[in-house]
């Protein structure tokens, strides 16, 4: 099949080594699976030349391409939210700016839709990082998803396509990482259709992770507990939903 309409959505923090290839590659995949499509990039306040480089995207890809600059960081809870509230169209298809992922394989993805079909979510075919973040990948995966109850294989992985609609029902509040399985959690308990796609994950190129640093971590966690407490014991997305 092919969309009517699609916003490509890449979240950019110094990202000036890959986000060219990941525009020309969208540019690729769009004209193959939809009828009208846009590139839209929120550069959430980075300090290479990432900017530079988004501009210069704007002026070869006039019509198509659209960058939102942050002038501050605002956390990839804060950029996904940016993103999706400023798509115009009826698709939405994101993934991370740093390359570790093919936008040309959403085609696997597409090919996953069918009647009342509402997100389809990659899954990494094998990751591709250095051995320790495999592990702490894993160990997460498998806390998250039991704790979480979710039902896909792997809410690490920031390969998705969804209808846009989805986020009128479903509002989205994390400005941190937590912001995956918090939007999986919500969809998946709002009842919406799921289905997965294997896709494949490379090496970083250029870079570093934004998530690997001991701060971040412990933060992570402790918002992880407030999300378990808020989605899980008080179910407040649902009890809000039913009033």
């Amino acid at each position: 099949m092919k969309l009517r309409s699609l916003t490509i959505f890449f979240p950019c923090y110094n990202d000036g080594g890959t986000i060219a290839t990941m525009i020309i590659r969208a540019m690729q995949i769009g004209r193959e699976v939809a009828d009208d499509f846009e590139i839209l990039i929120v550069n959430d306040g980075s300090q290479d030349d990432s900017a530079l480089i988004l501009e210069e995207m704007v002026h070869l890809y006039p019509g198509y391409v659209r960058v939102i600059h942050e002038t501050r960081p605002s956390g990839y809870g804060g950029v996904l939210r940016k993103g999706f509230a400023s798509a115009e169209n009826e698709w939405i298809f994101y993934t991370d700016g740093d390359a570790q992922y093919d936008p040309r394989e959403l085609i696997a993805l597409v090919e996953q839709l069918g009647d009342g079909v509402d997100m389809v979510n990659g899954y990494k075919i094998k990751r591709h990082d250095p051995l320790h973040r495999v592990w702490v990948g894993i160990a997460y995966q498998i806390f998250v998803k039991i704790v979480f109850g979710l039902v896909i294989r792997d809410v690490d992985c920031d390969y998705r396509l969804l209808r846009r609609s989805i986020f009128d029902g479903v509002k989205l509040e994390s400005q941190s990482g937590t912001i995956t399985f918090e939007m999986v959690k919500k969809i998946q308990d709002a009842g919406f259709i799921i289905r997965e796609a294997p896709v494949h994950h490379y090496y970083r190129q250029y870079g570093t992770s934004q998530f690997f640093n001991i701060p971040r971590i412990v933060r992570t966690l402790i918002d992880l507990v407030v999300w378990w407490w808020r989605l899980v014991i008080q179910k407040e997305h649902i009890r809000t939903k039913a009033r």
